[in-house]
């Protein structure tokens, strides 16, 4: 009898639907959705490198070299910034004692609400010569010209670099945070008591085992400054981003865009390498004592007035001063600014987001749920590809997605002609599909996250439970798993919601004739030096990205609410 029970559970570690490459309808799913998401990215490189009409030496000896400079000049003020404020504020709220800190603990999120180009240009209309601080500066002193005084121009690649430091910086302080909550409080009261100050514990204790958690929230600051278009156009700072929108559209050739796009891919590629490598053998395990109390250190007089006034300024100037200008204007021009037109813009983002959010939830979960079923190297391979679109910029997104829809439709329109006699015109190119469909790509990855988390978080045995009842692998996930991953499921939708509703380069790129989104309705009126008109539809992008801050405060203070 052992002998019989040994070789049934020997059939059963070799049966077919054990295997992790066994392709069947999941594998199949899985491979098809990681074609398809990868065909804007792999269409780039080829057309750059077979272009219609090579403008590659032009572009090299002419305006590439600048376009390169100032990106890489931006990348690295940016991740400074961010680096500087995240950093020092995860720390300050974690592990200091200081008035207002537990506010702190979820206003330093609030920035993230606010797209970079929304700030930019709130920032210039307070601060450029015709604003009202240097009126102010020039009734007070008695100045009347712009030559008796000197004052920083916000226009300029170090203004670009203060907007988005003011809204990216959350990103490394909330992953910075989260790695020193999780650090171990054994290990910092073993370095105070070999005589490390709180300096030095923090320098080297707290920081390296921090290291890998900073390095992805600063990998994801610089990739949304590579991805930003309002904020570089406004200001006259010719990033790549904005080379790829000009060359394209401005000097009607796509293949230079294309190649100045596949510029921009090396960019990211060089991001996310470097951000592995930050990660590689700097895994830090903490013990039970990491459950503990960490010490916290009381900062009292010019200490504990400089951490308030360092985080309050923080969260006044991301956050509190523009949104208060925002609303202001919405007040003072209400009539002028809300039409007709703003109602269908808002509706049009509003569909588009929901669209794009419950096209990402379906996916998303697809493919969480087939790497759960089948976790070998072929469907993880798979969704790993599919995941990588929220690294691709938008600028270049768009052109990827607009190549081979435009040879879609092409192709359908031959066909039709040639059977039918009629033009089926432009079904996916030029149409919401496209734009639906670069969403989809670009913000993929958040839900497929998100749902794999909450999986992760159900147990193996109530598969198995489902399984000896009966129940086949939709059976089972519509009656075990859907109950307990709709919070995940739910929070990845609104994640993406709030990205598609402020979403700017790809929707530039992607919309159809006469059709805008608050996004693009903001950033024309904005580029008229109108933000006063601009200014609702503004405020409504704002108060939609205060979804996701909201979901990600409380989830810290569920995490450890002791703090």
């Amino acid at each position: 009898m052992p002998k019989r029970l040994k070789i049934l559970e020997l059939e059963q570690r070799t049966a077919p639907e054990s295997l992790p490459y066994r392709v069947d309808a999941w594998t199949v799913a899985a491979l098809l959705i990681s074609v398809i998401v990868a065909i804007p990215v792999v269409v780039l490189p080829v057309l750059a490198f077979f272009p219609e009409e090579n403008i590659w030496p032009h572009l090299s000896s002419t305006v590439l070299p600048r376009y390169l400079t100032t990106t890489l000049a931006l990348l690295f003020g940016v991740a400074i910034g961010t680096l500087t404020f995240g950093v020092s504020t995860a720390w300050l709220v974690t592990m200091c004692r200081f008035p207002g800190r537990k506010t702190f603990t979820w206003a330093l999120l609030l920035p993230l609400a606010m797209p970079a180009y929304v700030v930019a240009y709130v920032y210039t209309d307070l601060l450029e010569f015709a604003g009202p601080v240097q009126q102010a500066l020039r009734a007070w002193y008695g100045w009347t010209s712009a030559q008796q005084y000197w004052f920083p121009e916000i226009r300029s690649l170090g203004g670009a670099i203060a907007m988005m430091t003011l809204v990216l910086f959350p990103y490394v302080y909330l992953l910075a945070r989260g790695a020193f909550l999780e650090q171990s409080a054994g290990a910092l009261e073993v370095s105070r008591t070999l005589g490390c100050g709180p300096w030095a514990a923090f320098r080297r204790v707290a920081l390296p085992s921090a290291r890998p958690a900073i390095a992805v929230g600063v990998s994801l600051a610089l990739m949304e400054a590579l991805n930003d278009f309002g904020t570089v156009d406004f200001f006259g700072v010719q990033t790549l981003s904005l080379g790829v929108y000009d060359i394209w559209l401005n000097m009607g050739n796509l293949g230079g865009a294309a190649q100045v796009g596949s510029v921009m891919l090396m960019f990211v590629v060089i991001l996310l390498v470097l951000e592995q490598a930050s990660r590689r053998k700097r895994e830090h395990f903490s013990s039970s004592a990491s459950q503990r109390q960490l010490p916290g250190m009381e900062l009292h007089g010019l200490r504990g007035l400089g951490a308030f006034v360092l985080c309050l300024l923080l969260t006044v100037l991301g956050f509190i001063l523009p949104g208060a200008v925002l609303a202001n204007y919405s007040i003072l021009y209400w009539d002028e600014a809300v039409s007709a037109d703003v109602q269908k813009f808002a509706t049009n983002s509003l569909l588009l987001a929901i669209g794009a959010a419950a096209l990402t939830v379906f996916v998303g979960t697809l493919l969480a749920y087939a790497k759960r079923l089948r976790p070998g190297w072929l469907v993880g391979g798979a969704v790993w590809i599919a995941s990588l679109g929220y690294a691709v910029p938008g600028s270049v997104l768009g052109l990827g997605v607009i190549i081979p829809l435009g040879i879609l439709d092409n192709t359908i329109d031959e066909i039709a002609r040639a059977s039918f006699g009629v033009s089926t015109g432009l079904l996916f190119s030029g149409t919401v599909t496209a734009i639906v469909f670069a969403y989809g790509v670009r913000f993929l990855t958040i839900t497929v996250g998100g749902i794999s988390a909450s999986l992760g978080k159900v147990t193996p045995s109530m598969d198995m439970a489902a399984r000896t009842l009966g129940h086949g692998p939709l059976a089972t996930f519509w009656r075990v798993h859907l109950p307990l991953i709709r919070g995940g499921m739910l929070t990845a939708g609104v994640v993406v919601f709030v990205d598609c509703m402020k979403e700017l380069p790809a929707t530039l790129i992607l919309r159809p004739f006469n059709f805008d989104t608050l996004a693009t309705h903001v950033y024309q009126f904005a580029s008229d030096q109108q933000i006063e008109i601009a200014a609702p539809g503004a405020l409504l992008i704002v108060l939609a990205g205060l979804l996701p801050v909201l979901l990600l405060s409380f989830a810290i203070g569920a995490d450890r609410n002791r703090h």
